[in-house]
């Protein structure tokens, strides 16, 4: 994916542009109803007159200003709600939900076309034709906010609260990691310790790495004649002065290597896969937290951690022709994915029982899946986790049942 595709795909999901644009849809179909009417030649079977439409017009715009507020509301709350109860990096999936971004367009969407009916119907640009389809489309967007209401009051019921959260960042992550088993090294080679690159190209920014165009750098290096190695994956701590590539011969225009970097404030869920099982380990470690004391939740997100890790261990290890030949990227590494997914939930939970049984079984199934060293991860993870919980557990029975999970033999 290049950078502006990238950036068109984060700004689709920006709930004020999907809202501008059904509101300038609702205004542009006020104004359609009145400038049709010269273009139909036949006489429409009925008579529409002015104050049954703008009856049904002020019903819309009063009521769905009302109803606008009010959605507003419930999602500040939802919002405050998943930052309290889950996680705060977990509030971006809610802010980017498609329903209820859908709902408020719609509801806004209504409103304008209500005032902008309303408006012209004042001044006596609608006929006797343009009142009537004018009537129906009021008709039609009277059908569209009651199934909008419908699938917004449906969700209202799940909006926020931890399951539906989880299951958020957990669909998010397996996009990401599915995105990344598709394209491992983000089209490139392998990156390579023996290659002789001494130009280094560093950051002048402080953020997280979000998104390299590789497509960018390719392009560079045909120009240049060069070979690049990306020594940075998205998802790293970027500092000025942090190397973020090197190249075989010096270019003049390092700006635009630099470029293809995009460093934000925050990581993003979209080609860092790591991120969203930080973020499901977070969710964990609060509901282990003694405010909180809900294990339930972190034995759910082990699991949505095995079904995630399930996926990435399966993934076919059959190198793929590049289409970015002149680029080397390093491979994500199964020690890091997980340790990120069960370090901090084996520290959490070292001395609850249940969390720790969960924990050793859910390992043992990781176990016998991938190559070598994807099952050498989970070992150490498991040895990890077991040694935590042997030093915690306040019961010799407890300590010995661990033993027993994590050495069955």
């Amino acid at each position: 994916m290049t950078k502006w595709q990238w950036i068109v795909s984060r700004l689709t999901r920006r709930i004020w542009l999907r809202t501008s644009l059904i509101g300038l849809l609702g205004v542009l179909t006020a104004i359609f109803a009145a400038v049709v009417e010269r273009y139909i030649p036949w006489s429409l079977p009925g008579r529409i007159g002015a104050d049954a439409v703008g009856g049904l017009l002020n019903i819309i715009a009063s009521s769905m200003l009302a109803v606008t507020t009010f959605s507003l509301s419930v999602m500040t709350s939802a919002y405050g709600s998943a930052t309290n109860n889950v996680t705060p990096r977990a509030t971006k999936l809610l802010i980017e939900d498609r329903v209820t971004q859908n709902a408020l367009s719609a509801f806004i969407g209504s409103f304008l076309f209500a005032v902008v009916g309303l408006i012209v119907l004042a001044t006596g640009s609608y006929g006797e034709r343009g009142r009537t389809v004018l009537f129906c489309f009021t008709i039609g967007i009277i059908g569209l906010i009651v199934v909008s209401l419908l699938r917004w009051i449906d969700h209202l019921t799940r909006l926020g609260r931890v399951g539906e959260t989880t299951a958020r960042v957990e669909e998010a992550t397996r996009r990401a990691i599915e995105d990344r088993i598709a394209d491992p090294l983000l089209g490139c080679h392998p990156l390579e310790d023996d290659l002789a690159h001494k130009h280094e190209v560093v950051a002048t920014k402080i953020g997280y790495l979000q998104h390299i165009d590789t497509a960018a750098l390719q392009a560079i290096a045909d120009k240049a004649d060069i070979r690049v190695s990306v020594v940075v994956l998205p998802g790293s701590f970027i500092y000025d002065g942090t190397v973020l590539a090197k190249l075989s011969a010096e270019v003049q225009d390092v700006e635009r290597v630099t470029r293809a970097f995009t460093i934000g404030d925050a990581r993003s869920f979209d080609q860092d896969p790591r991120f969203g099982l930080v973020v499901l380990t977070e969710i964990a470690s609060r509901a282990l937290s003694p405010a909180v004391n809900d294990p339930g939740t972190a034995i759910d997100v082990i699991g949505r951690a095995t079904r995630l890790l399930t996926l990435w261990a399966r993934r076919e290890r059959v190198p793929a022709t590049p289409r970015n030949p002149r680029i080397h990227v390093a491979p994500l590494r199964d020690a890091d994915m997980l340790e990120d997914a069960f370090m901090l939930i084996a520290r959490d939970g070292a001395g609850l029982i249940e969390v720790q049984v969960r924990l050793q079984k859910a390992l043992a199934a990781l176990g016998t899946l991938g190559d070598a060293a994807f099952r050498k991860a989970v070992a150490d993870q498991a040895e990890l986790a077991a040694a935590r919980a042997i030093h915690a557990l306040p019961m010799e029975t407890e300590r010995a049942q661990i033993t027993r999970l994590h050495s069955p033999s």
